[in-house]
């Protein structure tokens, strides 16, 4: 009998270790929320819960809205590479365009041509933009726009849009525009003029979806291609320690 209470109690114990392990990994699986988010999903709760108590209905669908904002929302960890030169994106989503352009007069970044890499952030792509590379936000640009599809090639110089000129330590100046689009029509920025930046580091985002443009500096190409996925924060767009010509690439 009383081995028979110690195998109990053994296999409760492993029971008990079990689901504390499945928590855990529940737990950690969570992806953090932006604080933008808090208050649509706090609204939107307190709608599904009043609903319930009118209509269950009512309820089921602001239940459904307040996940999707906090799927919308959602603010995951980013590990960035820290070696000197490298820029990363801005913003995770499909990179649509790489061209050779002048970049707007509004900029202020001079008449040299420079590299413009686009990146479309759709509805299920996070939203949350991270600066490109360490440095200091030089100036800080907002534009009056339209409110277009942000997928046409004039999107950029034609819709409202919010541009940050960053400058490297060693002096050197690129941009990250984010550009409204037909939806979204609400640019959030949490950096500002002097305010010293990390690469990955968090500097905004865009309700809901919309585009990022990243202008490197002149003579530097990208180092990716047009229908790559992006990841911000993390996919290296650029070396600017590096000589290396545009990448050829295979889809498949």
């Amino acid at each position: 009998m009383v081995a028979d209470q110690r195998v109990a109690t053994e296999d409760q114990g492993v029971a008990v270790t079990y689901l504390k392990h499945v928590f855990e990994e529940f737990y950690n699986s969570l992806v953090p929320i932006h604080r933008d988010g808090h208050k649509f999903i706090a609204v939107a709760l307190a709608i599904a819960f009043l609903g319930f108590l009118i209509w269950s209905p009512i309820g089921w669908v602001f239940t459904i809205l307040t996940a999707a904002a906090a799927y919308f929302f959602r603010d995951p960890e980013r590990v960035s590479p820290l070696r000197d030169g490298l820029v990363v994106s801005a913003a995770d989503g499909k990179i649509t365009a790489i061209e050779n352009m002048h970049p707007p007069q509004a900029l202020g970044l001079g008449d040299d041509e420079r590299t413009r890499v686009t990146v479309c952030i759709s509805p299920f792509d996070v939203h949350v933009n991270r600066s490109p590379i360490t440095g200091r936000v030089a100036r800080a640009v907002y534009i009056p726009g339209a409110f277009s599809s942000s997928r046409r090639a004039e999107a950029g110089e034609e819709n409202e849009r919010r541009g940050l000129i960053l400058t490297t330590p060693d002096g050197v100046e690129l941009a990250v525009v984010q550009i409204a689009g037909l939806v979204s029509r609400r640019i959030v920025s949490v950096v500002s003029e002097g305010d010293s930046v990390a690469i990955g580091q968090r500097i905004g985002l865009i309700r809901f979806g919309s585009r990022i443009d990243v202008y490197l500096p002149p003579g530097h190409s990208a180092l990716v291609a047009v229908g790559q996925t992006a990841i911000a924060g993390e996919t290296v767009l650029c070396d600017l320690k590096s000589t290396e010509a545009v990448r050829e690439t295979l889809r498949s």
